[in-house]
């Protein structure tokens, strides 16, 4: 229900904003401009995101299946159980959905979203087992949604490339308010959920466990902190790329020694990919002509001039409302919220406060609505519940930590 609520609030407000524009500013190309939006949405959906999915999920959920069949994924949700029993109380213990988050939430943090996208989806379907009202969000659906917009990354491989595009002098200077950024995002997730839920988020093992991750997280900082610009960039780029070819011989070479048949094991689980890519077309086309109306309205840019003149109301220095225009787009789009990030560094400078702060907004949190659609589509949930608030809820938990941090670092 409030999936449909925002997906006619899209059009309805891009109808307004289109008519007063055409009215007052005789702009008559608006109505062209949203009726283009429609087609290159929807073939942006299909041709961009759908099947090149398709290709990324036969190959991850047939290796997915030999890491189950070789009892990879079973052990690790033995290892994360103390941890997850307390966020994710209905899912059993041992159940297989343990093993596929973690696997889902260490290919966020490590920035591989094409290993992280056919893995959630993957777990998604796994809780899905433990929904007794299979067209309803579950509690552990909406904290695996919340934690997933929160966008956790510990190596922004893809941000600190562009930034070394954009010829800033030192590309991994983001790296460790990135890093605080996307942490305060998560926390506020598992806050925000857990109060909703109910749960007993205040005992020993889930303040160690986020202790312990606090930890790491520092840890990683401080390794960083020792390296040159060019080392800490190529160590980022390799991390990432030698841990996921690890995954993946891991899963085989597991699967060989238990003598199960890899590859019969790989193509099982490789036919559910394409199905999976097809269920979720009319949820990613639906969701993304909404997102791609309102900004083919010019709605977003009259948000942002809001935004600058109630924030100058109040606070002198207003810096951090020029990066704004990438923080409110992340929710929305992923493609969109780059594009406007690059575009901030290329107007005000890579090195320059903005620059830097929508390098900070783009890290620290994901796509809440491309992410909803994608993962309850796929499982063919329709009432959602608060996982809407939720994820972005989490997303302004980063926005925030994002603001406070730039000035810390950056002044």
């Amino acid at each position: 229900m409030v999936l449909n609520y925002i997906w006619v609030g899209f059009f309805l407000v891009a109808m307004v904003v289109a008519i007063v524009e055409a009215i007052f500013f005789h702009d008559l190309a608006v109505f062209e401009r949203i009726v283009s939006s429609t087609f290159e949405m929807a073939e942006f959906a299909v041709m961009k995101i759908a099947l090149p999915l398709s290709g990324v999920m036969i190959l991850w959920l047939g290796l997915m299946n030999i890491g189950e069949k070789a009892g990879v994924v079973r052990a690790l949700s033995k290892v994360i159980r103390p941890f997850f029993s307390r966020l994710f109380p209905e899912i059993p213990k041992d159940h297989p959905a343990n093993g596929l988050l973690v696997m889902n939430f260490a290919a966020n943090m490590l920035g591989l979203d094409n290993a992280a996208t056919p893995i959630g989806l993957k777990a998604m379907e796994s809780l899905h087992t433990c929904n007794p009202k299979k067209d309803v969000a579950s509690d552990a659906q909406i904290m695996f949604l919340a934690l997933n917009t929160s966008g956790l990354t510990i190596i922004p491989i893809t941000i600190l490339a562009q930034r070394a595009i954009m010829g800033a002098a030192n590309p991994t200077d983001i790296f460790v308010p990135l890093l605080i950024s996307t942490f305060f995002s998560t926390v506020t997730a598992i806050l925000y959920v857990g109060i909703r839920q109910k749960l007993n988020i205040w005992n020993v093992v889930v303040i160690g466990w986020i202790l312990g991750l606090a930890l790491f997280i520092t840890g990683v900082v401080f390794l960083f902190s020792q390296l040159s610009s060019q080392t800490a960039f190529g160590l980022s780029k390799v991390g990432g790329n030698f841990l996921l070819f690890l995954v993946i011989m891991t899963f085989v070479g597991i699967g060989a020694w238990k003598r199960i048949n890899v590859y019969e094991a790989f193509i099982d689980g490789a036919k559910k990919g394409f199905a999976t890519s097809v269920k979720i077309l009319p949820y990613l086309v639906g969701m993304l002509v909404g997102i791609g109306v309102f900004r083919a309205s010019g709605a977003m840019d009259l948000i942002c001039h809001g935004l600058t003149s109630f924030f100058s109301m109040f606070f002198n220095d207003t810096r951090f409302v020029d990066a704004l225009p990438t923080a409110l787009m992340k929710p929305l789009s992923g493609s969109g919220a780059k594009a406007m990030m690059v575009e901030a560094m290329k107007t005000y400078g890579a090195d320059s406060f903005v620059g830097r702060l929508t390098c900070l907004f783009q890290g620290s949190a994901d796509t809440t609505f491309y992410i909803i659609a994608l993962y309850f589509g796929s499982v063919g949930i329709k009432k959602t519940r608060y996982a809407v608030t939720a994820g972005l809820v989490a997303d302004l938990g980063g926005v925030l930590a994002a603001i406070i941090v730039a000035y810390l670092f950056f002044g």
